[in-house]
């Protein structure tokens, strides 16, 4: 196995799908799945999906939502929307409801770019992960579960990340077409609807 003196930064700007998951899946825990854009260069990102976790039956509907977080200007937006199950005589319908937009405090992007860097991060090895050899590097925190980080071997492109405070419950976002490479000022502009 080579060796590995440090970890890399991510990508300065990346995109990509990713799926959202819990290991072990618990009986009331979902599989969502939406799109994410980070750009470094302007410390901004950008998530869109179903909102995970989220309990349908505590709170009677599904929450797809856009957040825009822009640690520039220390603000994040967020555009919501409720999807609640309505009987109808065909069948069981979603009904879409858009919620209040608002507006955060926003101060550190979600994933930043120097992650395992900042963590001290340490390879642990070689996987195969959404059928591609990756590397393996892990972030210890004081007091909870590592983080796990596998991105492409060799490489910075992130595939799958492991994260959460309960050992026994944790958090999968695997990234299966990440790409790199500019991402125009459009998808950062927020819209109202």
């Amino acid at each position: 196995m080579p060796t590995h003196s440090a970890p890399p930064l991510l990508p300065m700007q990346w995109s990509s799908a990713y799926i959202s998951y819990w290991t072990p899946m618990q009986e009331d825990d979902q599989v969502t799945s939406g799109y994410c854009w980070f750009d470094y260069a302007r410390n901004i990102c950008r998530i869109d999906g179903l909102f995970n976790p989220w309990s349908e039956k505590e709170h009677g509907h599904l929450l797809w939502m856009s957040e825009i977080g822009d640690a520039r200007r220390e603000q994040s937006r967020k555009q919501k929307v409720a999807y609640a199950r309505q009987a109808q005589a065909t069948g069981e319908q979603l009904q879409g409801t858009a919620l209040a937009d608002e507006v955060t405090p926003f101060h550190d992007l979600f994933l930043p770019q120097a992650v395992l860097l900042d963590g001290g991060a340490r390879h642990d090895g070689r996987h195969s992960v959404l059928g591609r050899e990756a590397d393996a590097w892990v972030v210890e925190r004081a007091g909870k579960p590592s983080s796990v980080f596998y991105l492409e071997a060799g490489g910075n492109r992130l595939l799958r990340m492991v994260t959460g405070n309960d050992p026994q419950h944790l958090s999968v976002r695997d990234f299966p077409n990440l790409f790199v490479g500019d991402i125009p000022d459009s998808v950062f502009t927020y819209c109202n609807t």
